[in-house]
């Protein structure tokens, strides 16, 4: 018979955000905090909406491809990581041909990451893919 456990709260027993895991062989232990993704989004170029996002408050359209992503909550320092990607099709579908596309994102202020998705048509112009994400690991504030 399987075990369901409700908490509404999770607490370390050393301090009350230190909560560590067993890895799956027994060998190693994690760090519950470390793991997670402190923020994500999921950004429509083509309409200049926010499908979905987490702890994130707003985005800023700088220019062709290019936005800033405001944090609700601000992470730790500007070393965290910004893993991203970018779409040619709609959200949730498989991009196909990625072979003039790209995507550089960093981690500029505590408040705050920018990310470039752009693709290059045939007459050498520059475009806005249209749609993008990003997911955001590390430590928040």
């Amino acid at each position: 018979m399987a075990s369901i456990l409700k908490v509404d709260a999770l607490q370390g027993v050393t301090a009350a955000g230190d909560i560590t895991i067993t890895s799956e062989g027994g060998a190693a232990t994690q760090s519950l905090q470390q793991g997670l993704t402190k923020a994500f989004l999921s950004f429509d170029f083509g309409s200049n909406t926010i499908p979905d996002s987490f702890n994130i408050t707003s985005v800023t359209d700088r220019a062709t491809g290019c936005l800033y992503g405001s944090f609700t909550n601000s992470m730790n320092n500007t070393g965290y990581a910004v893993p991203s990607a970018n779409s040619p099709v709609a959200e949730g579908s498989m991009a196909t041909n990625n072979n003039n596309r790209y995507c550089i994102s960093s981690g500029d202020t505590t408040g705050r990451f920018s990310q470039n998705n752009m693709q290059v048509t045939t007459s050498s112009d520059y475009q806005n893919v249209p749609y993008c994400c990003a997911t955001i690991n590390g430590d928040l504030a």
